[in-house]
């Protein structure tokens, strides 16, 4: 098919050129001076995404699996509870890794389509005294929603509780503003693949003084996910294995191009492009299926198909007619709704172009979609919130 392929899938996300420009280099000598330097360089500005400058950052050639992984069994030992929802299909998997680690879990089933309810965060802690540990995903992929890591952050306080606050912010990292030191996390963790405009294959983390001190003094069995060993060599730029060295200099470009752009433009950005895309949903007469609008995800929208229709048909018809991937419903959505990826390296004219082909796609499955609704409406809310910003 002529013209680009639209990847709009909630990550991996498109990578810009000149983020491919710096991968594309000969192999580097990983433990020659050059690429110290450029070890050293990352770090700080990889917590500066995260917003700490208390914490330390991590680095490991791994997916966001990895990082979960790595979370856990640095802070935690087996046999210790942890308070876990089950709010998604990330969350559930997130869930899943700390029980299959040894971990004792309590789940909580919240309701899919909106936050996690700082009251039952706080009423699960006072029922448990002995958690060790609070697991929560800042963005759930498969649903759309964003959950408010500051307030689950105040329902552990008036709970009393001195659990661990771990945060999985793998499709908001670079997208969605972070704010670790002030929400006072203590691991937050992320995947390249996403908002930093990476190939998959980086598991970055966020450690905070308590979960580095935990790690001292306990935690699970580790060798590979052992942090302590790579925050050790990372002071002279190091690494205790053999790390992914032209992914690093691709980050470097991202994390560039990131500050050029400002971190504050970053995020107006998604939110707008975000508005947009809900806007577009409405317009088709379909439902999002985050039921808060202040809760609605910032890098993914989540929308509901008639029930009548398989919602991989859209997908199917999308990539085979139009050359455009979409995200497939997951878990117990799977079937129900079509995810659209609205993360990274993107502007007002691919959003557009997107919503356009959803709305062919649509139109040729018999929903019963207005030829341009979308668009119109999106273009609506792109330039009035120009005239926000503006005004």
């Amino acid at each position: 098919m002529p013209g680009r392929d639209f990847l709009q899938i909630p990550g991996p996300t498109n990578i810009p050129d000149r983020v491919l420009r710096a991968m594309d280099r000969p192999i580097p000598d990983h433990r020659g001076p050059e690429f110290a330097a450029l070890v050293r360089g990352l770090l700080p500005d990889v917590a500066r995404v995260f917003g700490t400058v208390q914490g330390r950052v991590v680095i490991f050639p791994t997916s966001g699996t990895g990082a979960w992984e790595a979370s856990l069994v640095n802070t935690l030992a087996p046999g210790d509870r942890v308070l876990t929802f089950e709010h998604g299909h990330f969350a559930s998997l997130f869930t899943r890794t700390a029980a299959n680690l040894g971990l004792r879990t309590e789940g909580v089933p919240v309701d899919w389509r909106r936050p996690v309810p700082p009251d039952v965060v706080e009423q699960v802690l006072r029922r448990h005294g002995d958690i060790r540990a609070v697991l929560v995903v800042h963005n759930e992929t498969s649903t759309g929603v964003r959950n408010d890591v500051a307030a689950v952050r105040a329902a552990m306080d008036a709970a009393g509780s001195d659990a661990l606050l771990i945060a999985d912010t793998v499709s908001s990292l670079a997208s969605t503003e972070f704010r670790f030191d002030e929400w006072r996390v203590d691991v937050a963790l992320t995947g390249s693949q996403k908002g930093l405009m990476l190939p998959p294959g980086l598991g970055l983390l966020a450690i905070g003084p308590r979960a580095l001190a935990a790690s001292e003094r306990g935690g699970s069995p580790r060798s590979f996910f052992d942090w302590r060993p790579v925050l050790r060599d990372n002071e002279t730029g190091l690494f205790p294995y053999t790390p992914a060295t032209l992914t690093l200099y691709g980050l470097r470009a991202a994390l560039d191009m990131l500050f050029e752009e400002g971190l504050a433009s970053v995020y107006r950005r998604h939110r707008r492009l975000a508005r947009a895309v809900r806007a577009a949903a409405r317009a088709w007469g379909l439902d999002v299926y985050c039921a808060d609008e202040d809760a609605a995800s910032d890098t993914l929208t989540g929308v509901v198909t008639p029930e009548r229709l398989d919602s991989a048909e859209v997908l199917r018809v999308a990539h085979d007619r139009f050359g455009m991937s979409l995200g497939v419903g997951l878990g117990k959505v799977k079937g129900k709704l079509f995810r659209i990826g609205h993360l990274g390296s993107l502007n007002e004219l691919e959003v557009i172009g997107t919503l356009g082909g959803v709305e062919m796609a649509l139109g040729e499955l018999g929903v019963p979609v207005a030829p341009g609704s979308g668009v119109a409406a999106a273009e609506r809310a792109l330039t009035e919130s120009e005239a926000v910003a503006a005004g």
